[in-house]
């Protein structure tokens, strides 16, 4: 995990809970449509960027499109797994340019920027009262 989204987590950890699930599921479309914008406009600069940014707005959108809460579609996995996989989402944009070996360009910035505010807003994130089944499941139980 990078440095930064790691620190970004620790930082924000003790902060208080104030994201809720509606609020996490608009972040999370507009962070995708953000990823899409910049890998239109980065097409014809740096094919490598504009790559994973659209890599990273489809597995963002996806990962909310399948997300049993608020803004989801198609509801296969709960909120709390949501919330579960989101570090790795916000270490995944923010390693997108070691990866696909852009590092040392200006590209990469908007990247690690991106993976610390994913990582800030997945630490805010109140995930327990998000999936519709939450509360059935804990009847059941």
């Amino acid at each position: 995990m990078p440095i930064s989204t790691k620190v970004t987590e620790l930082v924000t950890k003790p902060l208080p809970k104030v994201i809720s699930p509606r609020i996490h599921s608009m972040i999370d479309y507009g962070t995708a449509a953000a990823f899409f914008a910049a890998g239109a406009l980065l097409w014809n600069k740096n094919k490598r960027a504009s790559l994973a940014a659209y890599l990273c707005a489809d597995i963002i959108g996806s990962l909310m499109f399948l997300t049993d809460a608020p803004g989801g579609v198609w509801k296969k996995i709960s909120f709390e797994t949501h919330g579960k996989i989101d570090p790795g989402l916000a270490a995944l944009a923010a390693s997108a340019p070691n990866f696909l070996g852009f590092t040392d360009e200006k590209e990469s910035k908007f990247f690690q920027s991106m993976g610390v505010a994913l990582a800030a807003v997945g630490s805010m994130t109140h995930y327990e009262q998000g999936s519709s089944n939450a509360d059935t499941r804990r009847r059941a139980a």
